[in-house]
């Protein structure tokens, strides 16, 4: 990945952390620094205005806890 990409994601998440604190928030106090043990299931629901909530979740693999650690080694 060249270093003008990495300044770009970095850009971004800083938006994102300034625009959704309580989200950040919640993700550090959940994942902390152990993150999420493989077999975990996470739930998200979206809810677009005038429509119906729709909800999914996923069991996280090992995989998923591989790719968590990698982007954390890129912060």
């Amino acid at each position: 990945m060249n270093p003008g990409s990495i300044f770009k994601i970095k850009g971004i998440l800083d938006k994102f952390n300034q625009n959704h604190p309580k989200v950040v928030s919640y993700f550090s106090s959940v994942f902390g620094q152990n993150g999420v043990p493989e077999g975990s299931v996470i739930e998200l629901t979206v809810t677009k205005p005038g429509e119906e909530p729709v909800t999914t979740n996923m069991k996280v693999t090992a995989d998923d806890v591989e790719l968590v650690q990698t982007l954390k080694e890129l912060k």
